[in-house]
């Protein structure tokens, strides 16, 4: 047993823990995470680089429809989210067994609901461009890559729940090489199929990537992972168990709410830039593409802190609690405020890399610069979350969020755009964030004696 593994016994046990080895236990579980992360970002940075060299109306095509993307992906993984944190809960309290239970009826939720979201995405495919206020030209490719990007939901969805399990069982490490291993996919098919094919290519190019790493993924969580491997188990046990799916659903869903209203204040921004022009929406896809460097870590780190504070729950340690809540948000923000520095100061390389049009290049600079202001409250925001997520306190963290976006970031970015055009947008998103972080910290502030009271009873 590794030293990682024994520190997650020792927690899982109720032994005592140094400021050392809490400290130890949050980076062995954080690196990994924003390593696996980074590959992420790595693979975006490679189909937009690849695609910016074919114009600025392929990479209008594909941002037209990236917020419509993510909401329909992430609708059924926040749900698989919330039998997650259970399995975390589960696996602290060392009921494996029971975790198992949950991580079953997860494969039967989540890819049910993949299949119908990618059956209403097959039939919205050809006209959805058109409605999000693309141009006839830019809409008909948009309209194709949605295509192949929807008939893959079900199969994506399969590997953001089995990542999602082997992380909640304290393993970082494998979703780390399954997104190496995709980025590497992803790169070889793109040489392949862009230069053949376009646009349409980079969305078969990342779907096979998908495809292959999935595979990969769940067969590793079925086959190999001590806390939560099936093989054996007799198809009898797969039937629906409503109790378990309630108590997910009662943490998953707020999320799932939030996420589908938080993308839809995405679209809306989508709309408030279509009008500005192919430039200024390839330069806001690009600029979110390059943003995902500093904002990806942080999520790394959001994940590995509702592991911790999930298990934490569930082994009933508040002290744990307490201790990795306060060193995650503080890893998290000073990670994401040093990004945002180089971000800031390398922002006209990073958009030369991306695409050579100059004009998509100097709207992309400034918006990255007004963002990089706004990256240590961003991480507030998010490590915070998944200190709650780890709790399963879901529901007033999505309130707040939805009423950050929709209160403060669209009013604003409907305003400044009319003067400040692109520019304006990010200027309303970086006020928005900030204002996130600094709620999301008070509300933490205000629910440490509280989780430490009622966790230690």
């Amino acid at each position: 047993m590794g030293r990682k593994q024994r520190l997650l016994q020792q927690l899982r046990d109720g032994h005592g823990m140094t400021r050392r080895d809490k400290l130890n236990l949050v980076l062995w579980l954080s690196m990994p995470a924003i390593l696996g992360q980074l590959s992420t970002i790595v693979m975006q940075y490679i189909d937009t680089m690849m695609v910016g060299r074919l114009g600025a109306t392929a990479t209008a095509s594909i941002g037209l429809v990236s917020t419509t993307c993510w909401l329909f992906g992430g609708l059924s993984a926040s749900i698989g989210a919330g039998f997650g944190v259970l399995v975390a809960q589960h696996i602290g309290a060392k009921e494996n067994d029971v975790a198992r239970s949950v991580l079953r009826q997860a494969l039967l939720v989540c890819l049910l609901l993949g299949v119908v979201v990618s059956l209403f995405c097959v039939s919205i495919h050809t006209w959805w461009p058109l409605r999000l206020g693309g141009t006839p030209e830019v809409a008909a490719l948009s309209s194709k890559y949605f295509l192949i990007w929807s008939l893959t939901v079900p199969v994506m969805q399969l590997l953001f729940l089995s990542n999602g399990m082997l992380r909640s069982s304290g393993n970082m490490k494998i979703p780390m090489l399954l997104g190496v291993l995709m980025c590497g996919l992803d790169v070889i098919f793109n040489l392949i199929f862009i230069p053949l094919w376009g646009v349409v290519g980079a969305a078969l190019a990342t779907s096979l990537a998908g495809v292959i790493t999935t595979a990969c993924s769940f067969s590793y969580l079925v086959t190999r992972s001590p806390e939560l491997r099936l093989v054996g188990e007799p198809l009898s046990r797969f039937t629906f168990q409503f109790p378990i799916i309630r108590r997910s659903l009662k943490i998953g869903l707020p999320m799932a709410v939030e996420h589908v209203v938080f993308c839809g204040a995405q679209i809306v921004s989508t709309i408030i830039v279509a009008p500005l022009g192919p430039v200024a929406i390839a330069a806001n896809t690009i600029g979110v593409v390059v943003e995902s460097l500093c904002y990806m870590p942080g999520y790394g780190i959001g994940d590995a802190a509702t592991t911790l504070i999930g298990q934490s729950y569930g082994a009933r340690r508040g002290d744990l609690i307490r201790s990795f809540s306060i060193l995650t948000v503080g890893l998290g923000m000073g990670v994401m405020g040093l990004l945002g520095i180089l971000m800031y100061w390398a922002a006209p390389e990073l958009m030369q890399m991306m695409t050579p049009d100059l004009a998509v290049q100097a709207e992309g600079t400034v918006a990255l610069r007004i963002e990089a202001f706004a990256e240590p409250m961003y991480a507030a925001s998010i490590v915070v979350y998944g200190v709650f997520m780890g709790l399963g306190d879901t529901l007033v963290p999505c309130i707040l969020n939805l009423g950050s976006i929709w209160l403060v970031r669209i009013p604003l970015a409907a305003i400044l755009a009319r003067t400040m055009g692109l520019r304006g947008v990010w200027l309303a998103m970086c006020i928005e964030l900030t204002v996130r972080g600094i709620i999301f910290l008070l509300r933490l502030k205000l629910k440490k004696i509280k989780i430490y009271e009622n966790n230690t009873k």
